[in-house]
């Protein structure tokens, strides 16, 4: 009798790379070149948050990782929300939101930002513009479907399409938009939801629950995200029906990322056993660990913002905490595996999911 195929074969060949591993993407300061450049070059696929960059600066970007590896690797865009779209409206709704982080400004000696600031964005059609002229290799979305154009000029540039999905309707969903790959990001993953179809809080279906619905209802290569931190988690998620994984929080430990020191130091902490889904930092749900900031303001998570208003909100906040070290009032993403996740270099770290999975299977990847 012959051998099956290999596991993961379906993914790494829609990918171009050796290994069923992608690197979730950052943004907000978290991606960098050499986490990309890392992953990549050990046979994984390197991914870069692009979303809240300044559409003149992803050329550039692309120029640097491209430079730095010349294996496949992803950027990553966010699908605007219709309900995003609405700014805030006045001085006096602004002076309700700045009202509430008062304490906050003032305890880190700074000024709320004016209305103008807070209702600045980034031109979404500029970016893609942007990352279609510089011809990465694979271009993830997360937040909802890739728009016609953006299918349509991946198809002209020969990128693989990334799309992510929490629910079986949104992973169908996006396969009808189009896309080559599906992610099925489940609750436990941390950072942002991408929940586009339903609230979040009827999204929230478990990683190795979701995975083999998905597997079932789609017929291009599923991507297990979220719970995922060793080599275990990787055999558990091929086992399941995905064709590979997309680890984040993981990579997010590992010395190449853009994490703070402190943020990385809690990732391997006993506080990472416990993790919220808040929208304290950036208007949308995100899963990070639970610290003063989140706590202390649990009770307005209903009243803040929607993105990008809160985000802006929060973003001097944020510089000025990792600036002094203060993991109490950062935002300290992660999922609900993170001290499963080992840590210091990502091509060693990467090396260890895949010999270790290898071991759980019986069989090398």
């Amino acid at each position: 009798m012959s051998p099956g195929p290999t596991p993961g074969r379906a993914l790494t060949d829609a990918l171009g790379v050796r290994y069923p591993v992608i690197q979730g993407p950052f943004g907000g300061g978290l991606s960098t070149v050499g986490l990309t450049a890392a992953v990549s070059d050990a046979g994984g696929l390197g991914s870069y948050g692009v979303h809240a960059m300044a559409p003149e600066r992803i050329g550039p970007l692309v120029d640097r990782i491209r430079a730095a590896t010349s294996a496949p690797f992803a950027v990553n865009l966010w699908i605007p929300r219709a309900e995003e779209e609405r700014p805030v409206p006045d001085e006096a709704a602004l002076a309700a939101h700045t009202d509430r982080l008062a304490a906050h400004y003032a305890e880190f000696d700074l000024t709320p930002p004016d209305l103008e600031a807070v209702n600045r964005r980034v031109d979404f059609d500029a970016q893609l513009d942007a990352v279609l002229g510089a011809r990465p290799p694979v271009i993830s979305v997360v937040m909802g479907p890739p728009p016609r154009r953006l299918v349509e000029g991946a198809r002209r540039i020969g990128a693989a399409l990334v799309g992510t999905a929490t629910t079986v309707a949104e992973a169908r969903a996006l396969h009808e938009a189009g896309c080559d790959v599906i992610v099925a990001s489940g609750s436990d993953a941390g950072g942002h939801r991408g929940s586009f179809l339903a609230p979040v809080r009827e999204s929230l279906v478990g990683t190795f629950s979701l995975v083999p619905q998905v597997s079932d209802a789609v017929p291009v290569p599923v991507v297990a995200a979220g719970g995922v931190a060793d080599g275990r988690g990787l055999a558990a998620a091929l086992t399941l029906g995905a064709d590979g994984v997309q680890v984040g929080t993981g990579f997010l430990r590992t010395r190449e990322s853009g994490a703070s020191a402190v943020h990385r130091a809690a990732l391997g902490s006993e506080r990472a056993q416990t993790t919220v889904l808040t929208r304290l930092f950036s208007g949308r749900p995100a899963r990070g660990i639970a610290n003063a900031l989140v706590r202390g303001m649990a009770d307005a998570e209903d009243r803040v913002p929607p993105y990008p208003a809160q985000n802006n909100l929060m973003l001097p906040i944020r510089a000025r905490a990792a600036e002094l070290d203060r993991p109490d009032r950062l935002n300290l993403w992660s999922g609900q595996a993170a001290r499963l996740a080992s840590g210091g270099g990502a091509g060693d770290y990467l090396a260890a999911l895949v010999t270790d999975a290898g071991k759980v299977l019986g069989s090398p990847l």
